[in-house]
């Protein structure tokens, strides 16, 4: 039991966003204080459940000093502050007093059900975090009969520290169970929280302190899983380009040679016949615009993510580090969004750009700043440590309305003020003609299958560790294979969007425009359902922990179904302007 809860705690410091400064802010000299902070306290099976760790009713100082902390941090939940613990470079202690305390009978109800839930905390000594449960649950076997579970509470500490030279490397925190005191009966009891700190020096150099969480999460069959889900992927790719070779060679080629020697009206067959229609602006383009626009937003935004973990920026022990970039990267590029929105919008129309360039604004915002209100609710009802407090919220609204918003604007008057008129390969019909009815299999639902299914099954495996990552005990350590990954999935919907805008041309079906977005961003489609599939295949529970679950996924498979809906509308959009380019030129 010993041996799995260590390997636990191990698997806990590993999923953890931490800070790591450089070595010269990490010396110290013999008997020099530690900076020592609490964090949190939550139910294991629930990552996204924690609470305060004074909201137990463990010993306090007076008065409780809380660190400020950066957005990325409050957003990701961290709650820091002060302790009675003490620790000093490299001397030890034993047996030190936190307090006596009383426990009353509805303190023992609180510790009760933490233990019930396997409750664990956690600390940070030299910005280094490290978890320890608060107690531990036993099968009564003596009793006759059977005498329920007994709750035990760790009232004693033991801090284990590794140090090299004046730098510490590694801390474990472990509940002494021969001092565990029990609390089965609803009674008060009398406890006295104790800790001991045992130093011990270590070869291991500062710079590879966080080696053992990588190694942790480096085992061999999550390597093979890795690697297996990039070959899948790249071995798609090969299957797909193959089809659309032999489509171009065979099918496409013909009909443009067909096309150069046949009459007037052998011409005016298939996908040729619509060259008065293709380029028609579909119903709600200002809305087509303004996805593909946040859609580009977000794609590009994903790449300077991904490149920035691919060259050690951002790594999984920075603490709140992600979110920050994360929050200041989308309101910087919004620049982008305004001005794909208004340069897109400006290739068919005059005026009314400032609408497509507004909806661009509130596209992927409101409906993240919806679910978020009502998760922020749902966490400061519970006490959760996940709700955001009043501060930061103004924050975010100020640094969104004074940074993204100008920078919006500005990327939107830019991409209409150097926009490109778009150049038709033949006049519009004055009506548009008319659309036969279609076979099953080539209507939107079927094609919005094949579309999401294929890209899916490239990234189901890899996508699997990013779920154990975000909401088990998991670290990813391997962001070269998730960007390496992403490539691979970018030229799959390109390939799969082709092929369909093609199938739907050749039976005389001109409304390509919204169709190529919605096959395109069928893929987060598949990745949410995966996700309800993944959470019913785990031990999370809850309502708390269910609404952030499916609010966060929600986001995330939303933000991919704009990335991957623009990606397939501009593939789509100069795949028809090649072919119908080079009708013209015949």
């Amino acid at each position: 039991m010993a041996e799995k809860h260590h390997l636990i705690l191990l698997l806990l410091c590993a999923t953890l966003q931490f800070s790591s400064s450089s070595p010269s802010d990490h010396f110290y000299n013999v008997g020099e204080l530690v900076p020592f902070f609490i964090n949190k306290v939550g139910p294991f099976n629930n990552p996204s459940e924690t609470y305060e760790y004074y909201d137990l009713p463990f010993c306090a100082p007076v008065p409780i000093v809380k660190k400020r902390e950066s957005l990325g941090e409050v957003l990701n939940g961290d709650r820091l502050s002060n302790a009675l613990y003490e620790f000093k470079f490299r001397e030890d202690k034993i047996d030190e007093t936190l307090c006596p305390k009383k426990l009353t009978v509805d303190e023992i109800g609180f510790f009760k059900r933490a233990i019930d839930r396997e409750f664990y905390f956690q600390f940070y000594l030299d910005d280094l975090p490290f978890w320890g449960f608060i107690g531990k649950l036993e099968e009564d076997r003596w009793t006759p009969g059977g005498g329920g579970q007994n709750y035990y509470l760790f009232t004693h500490v033991q801090f284990d520290v590794l140090y090299h030279e004046n730098q510490v490397i590694q801390v474990n925190a472990f509940g002494d169970p021969n001092r565990a005191v029990d609390i089965t009966k609803d009674v008060g009891v009398d406890v006295k929280f104790t800790y001991s700190v045992t130093w011990n020096a270590t070869k291991i150099r500062f710079e590879n302190r966080m080696d053992r969480y990588s190694r942790a999460s480096l085992m061999s069959v999550h390597q093979q899983v890795h690697w297996f889900s990039f070959i899948n992927s790249i071995v798609i790719i090969l299957l797909l380009t193959g089809l659309l070779a032999l489509l171009y060679m065979r099918h496409l080629r013909n009909d443009l040679k067909k096309y150069s020697d046949a009459n007037e009206e052998d011409r005016e067959v298939g996908w040729k016949c619509l060259h008065g229609d293709v380029f028609r602006p579909p119903a709600n383009s200002s809305l087509l615009f303004a996805v593909v626009g946040t859609g580009t937003q977000l794609l590009i935004l994903t790449c300077v993510l991904l490149f920035l973990a691919l060259i050690g920026t951002l790594y999984p022990y920075n603490r709140g580090g992600l979110l920050n970039w994360l929050v200041l990267l989308y309101a910087l590029f919004s620049v982008f969004a305004g001005y794909t929105a208004a340069s897109f919008h400006g290739q068919y129309a005059e005026n009314g750009w400032e609408r497509t360039v507004g909806l661009a604004g509130v596209l992927y915002t409101g409906p993240v700043f919806v679910a978020a209100s009502i998760l922020n609710i749902v966490a400061i009802s519970y006490r959760a440590t996940v709700g955001l407090p009043f501060g930061s919220i103004i924050v975010i609204i100020v640094l969104l309305t004074f940074l993204a918003v100008p920078l919006l604007a500005f990327g939107g008057v830019i991409g209409y003020r150097f926009r490109s008129k778009f150049q038709s390969t033949s006049a519009a019909k004055r009506h548009p003609k008319d659309i036969q009815q279609l076979a099953w299999y080539r209507r939107t639902p079927f094609l919005m299958f094949i579309g999401g299914l294929v890209p899916f099954s490239a990234i189901v495996l890899q996508l699997h560790q990013v779920y154990a990552s975000m909401w088990g005990y998991k670290i990813y350590t391997l962001p070269s294979i998730l960007f390496v990954t992403f490539i691979p999935v970018i030229v799959i919907i390109a390939l799969v969007s082709i092929g369909l805008t093609y199938i739907q041309l050749s039976v005389e079906d001109h409304e390509w425009w919204w169709r190529s977005v919605l096959c395109g961003g069928s893929t987060a489609i598949f990745m949410f359902g995966y996700s309800i599939y993944f959470y019913v295949r785990s031990n999370m529970s809850g309502f708390l922990q269910l609404s952030f679950f499916v609010g966060y996924n929600a986001c995330l498979c939303y933000a991919f179904f704009l990335i991957f809906g623009a990606i397939s509308f501009r593939v789509s959009f100069l795949f028809v302007r090649f072919i119908y380019h080079n009708v013209k030129r015949e």
